[in-house]
């Protein structure tokens, strides 16, 4: 029970209904309901989110579900709020929502550009904001934050997911640095090439998928339980004396 007595708040979380091709966020619930910790799930779907939100109640774990546009200040205030009122805490913040659109440069519309980069940065900036007065309240907390391995190295294809990627991990160093003694930690969790509701579909592409594997030593994609083990590791008190970091979860990518 390695998150007894905890509340965490999950964005991009929908996707968590066992048996189907799950996100980070709704593997990383099934962890976190697992292991002792009430659940908000938060996302857009909300028919998908409600579904999840009910089967994993099903198993005796407190979970809600919240719709929560994360590039709005207001939303992620009421989903705060509703965290409050249900449990009475908020302990942990997965910053996972994400979309991306590869493109050429030329070819990148603003649109696009503004797109990618309030979902991935401006949400992370407007969830953290939101949750540390919670966190303050109850000592202090645990935030993390989904970059990727493109928010270290170059993408040939995806330029504005790499931009917001890359402000994801140093507003994270920020964030930790102005946070740290309060006992609020701030980490970000950058994934190499893994199969989920939004990569599925391009990455089982025969010519995409052999360019994937050759470029990860180990061989195999990854998967979102590869994922969410990290997020539970940056939740827990397991890791308490980490803030300000990057865990590379990438079979190896990022090592050549």
């Amino acid at each position: 029970m390695r998150l007894e007595n905890k509340v965490a708040l999950l964005t991009g979380a929908a996707a968590a209904i066992e048996g189907e091709l799950m996100g980070f966020g709704g593997a990383t619930a099934h962890l976190f309901v697992r292991e002792g910790a009430k659940v908000v799930l938060t996302d857009i779907r909300d028919d998908l989110g409600e579904r999840a939100a009910a089967a994993l109640r099903e198993t005796g774990a407190e979970v809600l579900y919240r719709h929560l546009d994360v590039t709005s200040a207001s939303d992620w205030q009421q989903a705060v709020d509703d965290t409050l009122e249900a449990y009475g805490r908020l302990d942990i913040l997965f910053n996972n929502a994400g979309v991306a659109f590869p493109s050429k440069i030329e070819d990148l519309t603003e649109e696009t550009w503004d797109r990618e980069l309030a979902v991935h940065a401006k949400g992370a900036f407007l969830g953290t904001k939101t949750a540390i007065p919670a966190m303050r309240r109850g000592g202090g907390g645990s935030i993390i934050n989904t970059s990727s391995i493109m928010g270290i190295v170059g993408s040939p294809t995806t330029p504005a997911y790499s931009a917001a990627k890359g402000a994801v991990r140093l507003f994270t160093k920020t964030a930790a640095l102005q946070y740290a003694k309060e006992n609020i930690r701030v980490n970000s969790i950058h994934p190499g090439y893994a199969t989920t509701p939004l990569t599925a579909e391009r990455f089982s592409e025969p010519a995409v998928n052999k360019v994937l594997l050759d470029r990860t030593p180990m061989g195999r994609l990854g998967t979102a339980l590869d994922i969410a083990n990290g997020v539970l590791f940056l939740a827990s008190d397991e890791s308490a004396w980490m803030t300000g970091t990057e865990l590379v979860i990438d079979g190896g990518m990022t090592a050549q």
